[in-house]
């Protein structure tokens, strides 16, 4: 089931429940796969990467809200904006842990022979590509600046 069909089942139990919370972020994933479908230059279809990387970007996009509310002191915003991050990770892969994703970097490190901070645009390379969809891209970055700098 592509993630537009598993959206608008998710929307039609939650008109149903009448969860106001599941309605406001399902609706705007809705809103962003149109958006996406009906860009200039896109097939009309989105593939499972394109769909990963939407879902990544709308959640990102509450997160530094999140941060923003946070720092001027809004509890009220700052919830809304908590709820609707839950709501759309759940249609996200599962996310690796630090730990994972320190094992992960650390064995792309040794293959690419990186040594020095200086090496760091080569291994983001390979561990975005390798790690796309299952971690944040400033939990990458941080643990690529930690093993390089030791």
């Amino acid at each position: 089931m592509s993630l537009e069909q598993n959206i608008m089942t998710e929307l039609k139990a939650a008109m149903l429940a009448k969860n106001e919370v599941a309605l406001r972020s399902l609706r705007a994933i809705k809103a962003a796969i149109l958006l996406a479908k009906t860009a200039e230059g896109s097939k009309g279809d989105l593939t499972g990467d394109e769909e990963i990387k939407l879902l990544q970007k709308l959640v990102k996009q509450r997160k530094d809200s999140l941060d923003i509310f946070t720092t001027q002191n809004r509890p009220d915003l700052a919830a809304k904006e908590a709820e609707e991050i839950a709501v759309i990770e759940k249609f996200l892969p599962a996310q690796l842990s630090a730990e994972e994703l320190k094992t992960i970097i650390a064995s792309i490190i040794a293959d690419t022979g990186a040594s020095s901070p200086a090496d760091m645009g080569k291994v983001m390379g390979a561990a975005s590509k390798q790690l796309a969809g299952k971690a944040d891209g400033k939990a990458i970055s941080a643990i690529v600046k930690e093993l390089l700098s030791k």
